[in-house]
């Protein structure tokens, strides 16, 4: 007749345990050479130690889920939801864009013969912002998201209506700074016909290609010959806010018309 050993016994060898003394541990093993049933006890049953790490666990996790938000707040902010409307990599673009603000408001205030460098560069102010909203190369969930409904423009319209939010409380701060304050139709009105510009052109060649090209043309034509010359074009006048807010409006439209595009585009 076969003694096989006890559950504690076996419990303790797979633990590695030192209390067992060689001759049982050998005992053990030569046992386990000619039995199958205390061999698929060893390989499938639990361990003390192991069993008390699943009761430190499950216990730890039951605290978690107590102190936890509710379950309507859990799904809000699961990352396929909260990702639709912003991710983390737009804060440093939206941090330069402030930043470079808040250069152009010092130097304002600096320069007074100067025109408003904020009010310069407001059409710009959100474009890096746009261009980084969704890109394979940024996202860290393209994969994720670029396979749902949402994906393609409604996506893009959800993250730069979050990066024009962030973007233009911090264009009006610094646009009332200093004695050249700018006029807030004029910083609000290009601020968005740029942005419309970048998606519409985003549909052909892509948002960053469109952004880029967006602020090395406007800083080209109108940024440095208005500092060169210390006066302010005439697309920046009251006289051009109606012009603007057509634009803005036309813009729209037409990108609303090439939603489809978006979805086939393979990068941003």
């Amino acid at each position: 007749m076969t003694t096989h050993p006890t559950l504690g016994e076996i419990d303790r060898y797979a633990a590695g345990e030192s209390g067992l003394d060689e001759a049982t541990v050998w005992s053990i093993e030569v046992h386990l050479e000619g039995c199958a049933d205390c061999r698929a006890r060893l390989a499938g049953g639990t361990t003390t130690a192991s069993r008390a790490l699943i009761t430190e666990v499950a216990a730890a996790l039951d605290r978690e889920i107590a102190a936890g938000p509710t379950p309507r707040a859990r799904a809000f902010f699961r990352t396929p939801v909260r990702q639709r409307w912003f991710v983390a990599v737009l804060l440093p673009w939206v941090a330069m864009a402030a930043a470079v603000l808040g250069t152009a408001a010092l130097l304002t205030h600096s320069l007074p013969h100067l025109p408003s460098i904020v009010l310069l560069l407001a059409p710009l102010a959100p474009l890096p912002g746009v261009a980084a909203a969704w890109s394979r190369r940024t996202d860290p969930a393209w994969e994720l998201i670029a396979g749902t409904p949402s994906a393609g423009l409604t996506m893009l319209l959800r993250r730069t209506a979050v990066v024009l939010v962030l973007v233009i409380p911090v264009l009006a701060a610094f646009g009332a700074v200093g004695a050249n304050r700018a006029n807030p139709a004029l910083m609000l009105l290009p601020c968005l016909a740029f942005t419309a510009a970048t998606l519409l052109l985003g549909s052909f060649v892509g948002v960053a290609r469109a952004a880029i090209g967006l602020m090395v043309a406007w800083a080209a034509a109108v940024v440095a010959p208005s500092l060169a010359t210390a006066e302010l074009p005439v697309l920046l006048t009251p006289a051009a806010a109606g012009p603007w807010a057509l634009g803005t409006v036309a813009l729209a439209a037409l990108t609303l018309l090439r939603a489809g595009t978006f979805r086939r585009l393979t990068s941003f």
